[in-house]
């Protein structure tokens, strides 16, 4: 039975769904006139921003695609390639940026209609923050799965089956290049402000988060809907992409085999395609699952809605890998693929929920000062890494195993490119849960803002406690999907390059290529390919030092030269600090971002294809690595933070330590430390690697 139908149906289904919770969350009260006050303000300062940069990153890509075209043009000597890549590219971008701007408007929405709803009831609350983050998740996927199954089929993908994967990696390229300008700039917007917020505003002035005398305020709510909402949009965006992509170019060796056997089968490379339309149908149930009843505990909704997904994409998977690759043994690659993601968002809550040992340990360390905070952070990090790397590897040799045991032409390395798909399946429903962060983050600072009575601030502090969680998870569940791809798209870049090498060399007979790390120009691009990940996590953390430097001295200056904004008789200069953040953004993001998309092409040029698949390995395991520590000791940092304002840390005599004591001051300053950590470095990070692996893929004829 051909089932491809699923794709176009399950992206214009989950389009219409994304409408309906739209209007859902746009129909709902806006509040009081104070309310509707602070919303307008955020979101004015957001779209500005936002409209500065994709300005900037539009620039930058059109630049980019005619750089591409030129090069993949004289130097393969076939224009026909190098236009098709330069419009892929385009289009890629085009679609990346769109997915963007989707989730930050839908998110700037439904802050407000989020903190009128609780004024009512949790559960109002919840269902309009969900649904409000719904309709950003079903939309960037939808847009990923559409765009990628238009633009196979516009560069002959039904007709010639074996030569579009390679065609539209420009498009994955794309997605990478604008994903990471925008998370780098929206990840310097957002911790610039909110380091200037906290240290000025709960350290110097000892006042309240989100309190209306704190000038840079307003900015720190912008940066969590360029942050958090339009990068991690574009983030996501581009995974998905990129990595059916490179999927479907590793389902060519299968393709190939049996078109050799006289039976061709295009299902091999289609299947990707497949397998993401049913987990996109399967996020819409998990969605509605989530405001069944009502609702007395956040979190556990939310898994309600996250299992009901899960189950439904097993069911899904199931299905549709019996009908189009009739194997059991392909079938538990999936649900390898769909535990992998079970057993990473609940690794990323045990690490960064209060709820358990390593952020109270880091509480607790704070008892003793801010060095003891930082340093009990920053191991719990570390850490991490070992359960990271275990459950990678184990995913990994799993797959690969049953893979294997399938029979079929190359089934280990296909075996893992369809549990990378079975991860891929949840996507829509976890992005839902990461715009669910933001947008209940600034529930509760326009609820603190407009003067809302306690029980809405209660109800707001509730879900974003919630929403802290889900955002670490979803970065979790970014970096353990770059993980799982990583040996996927190092596999499709050594198959490109062997295509490249017998398209060159007529008569050439080569089954695989194989990367020989005792030369030592390709251990040279191994340690390269480490070497950047720390230099380029070097200069986003340092960016927003800088940025926020600038942000600290102007609340400094604004609470100096007007004394009647403590006395709240004089209203801050919020545009102020709106604008000098928006500056130094879209100064800083310029140099790391140009770093990672021209140091790999250098390192090629001069070392080869050979040398440039090492770095692409070596860098992916650097960064797969530091993104875990960056991740999850930030979210732990800023969660030990929010345990002691909870009131849960208590001295020897039993007396709690909240707000305003010494640990609190201190848990501040190792969230300020981790701040950029989580919020820029790491995010950033997913993208790179799978930036570096979609720039291999297109531009591996420069490098042979």
């Amino acid at each position: 039975m051909n089932i491809l139908w699923l794709v176009p149906v399950s992206g214009l289904v989950a389009v219409v769904f994304a409408f309906i919770f739209a209007r859902d969350v746009l129909s709902r009260d806006k509040g009081t006139p104070a309310m509707q006050e602070v919303a307008a303000a955020i979101f004015e300062g957001a779209m500005a921003f936002l409209n500065r940069q994709y300005r900037t990153i539009g620039m930058l890509s059109i630049v980019a695609a005619a750089l591409i075209g030129v090069l993949l043009g004289a130097l393969q000597n076939d224009f026909g390639i190098a236009w098709r890549t330069s419009v892929a590219f385009l289009v890629g971008a085009a679609c990346s940026a769109v997915s963007g701007f989707i989730g930050m408007w839908i998110a700037v929405q439904a802050n407000l209609r989020t903190a009128a709803a609780a004024r009512r009831s949790l559960t109002e609350a919840i269902t309009v923050a969900l649904r409000g983050g719904a309709v950003s998740g079903l939309l960037v996927v939808a847009l990923s799965l559409l765009g990628v199954y238009a633009i196979f089929w516009a560069y002959g993908g039904f007709s010639d089956p074996a030569s579009a994967p390679f065609l539209i990696v420009g498009f994955g390229f794309g997605a990478s290049f604008v994903a990471l300008f925008a998370q780098l700039g929206g990840g310097i917007y957002t911790k610039a402000a909110d380091v200037g917020a906290d240290l000025v505003g709960k350290v110097e002035a000892g006042i309240p988060e989100d309190d209306p005398r704190n000038a840079a305020v307003i900015a720190d709510l912008v940066g969590d809907n360029v942050g958090d909402c339009a990068g991690r949009g574009a983030d996501l965006f581009e995974s998905t992409a990129a990595e059916n992509i490179g999927a479907m170019i590793l389902g060519v060796a299968v393709y190939a085999s049996t078109v050799a056997a006289g039976n061709p089968n295009p299902a091999w490379i289609l299947f990707p395609l497949v397998v993401r339309a049913v987990g996109l149908l399967a996020s819409i149930a998990g969605i509605y699952a989530v405001s069944i009843g009502e609702i007395r505990d956040p979190m556990r909704a939310l898994d309600r809605g996250y299992w009901t997904m899960t189950v439904l994409s097993a069911i899904g998977i199931t299905f549709v890998t019996m009908n189009m690759l009739e194997s059991w043994w392909l079938v538990a690659c999936g649900m390898v693929g769909l535990g992998t993601s079970v057993a990473f968002v609940y690794l990323t809550q045990y690490y960064t929920a209060g709820s358990w040992r390593p952020v109270q340990e880091i509480a607790r360390a704070s008892k003793t000062g801010p060095a003891t905070n930082i340093i009990a952070g920053f191991a719990v990090g570390l850490e991490t890494t070992g359960p990271t790397a275990i459950v990678i590897a184990i995913a990994l040799l799993l797959s690969y195993a049953f893979g294997s045991a399938s029979g079929i032409e190359s089934g280990g390395l296909y075996g893992t490119a369809v549990a990378t798909m079975g991860m891929l399946t949840t996507v829509a429903y976890i992005l839902a849960m990461d715009t669910f962060g933001p947008i209940t983050d600034n529930a509760g600072g326009i609820a603190e803002m407009s003067d809302a009575p306690e029980s809405t601030r209660h109800i707001t502090d509730a879900l974003d406690a919630v929403g802290n969680t889900t955002k670490a998870l979803t970065k979790g569940y970014a970096i353990a999907s770059a993980a799982l791809a990583a040996f996927l798209l190092f596999s499709a870049y050594l198959d490109e390059v062997r295509r490249v090498l017998i398209l060159r060399t007529p008569g050439l007979v080569l089954s695989h290529v194989s990367v020989d790390l005792s030369k030592v120009e390709v251990f040279v691009g191994g340690f390269l390919g480490a070497m950047l990940v720390f230099l380029f996590s070097s200069l986003a953390i340092r960016a927003v030092g800088r940025a926020a430097g600038t942000i600290i001295e102007e609340v400094r200056r604004q609470f100096k030269e007007d004394p009647g904004i403590m006395a709240g008789t004089s209203r801050p200069d919020y545009a102020r600090c709106v604008d000098l953040t928006a500056q130094a953004a879209l100064r800083e993001m310029i140099a790391p971002g140009l770093l990672a998309v021209i140091f790999p092409i250098l390192v090629g040029l001069f070392l080869r294809y050979e040398a440039m698949a090492a770095f692409l390995m070596v860098g992916t395991m650097a960064g797969i690595l530091l993104a875990t520590v960056l991740n999850n000791g930030g979210g732990a940092w800023d969660n030990a933070k929010k345990f002691i304002e909870s009131g849960e840390l208590k001295d020897d005599q039993g007396e709690v330590l909240g707000k305003r004591s010494s640990p609190h001051a201190a848990a501040v300053v190792g969230d300020t430390v981790g701040d950029p950590f989580k919020d820029t470095a790491g995010p950033s990070l997913h993208v790179l690697i799978k930036l570096l692996s979609t720039i291999t893929l297109v531009l591996a004829p420069l490098f042979i």
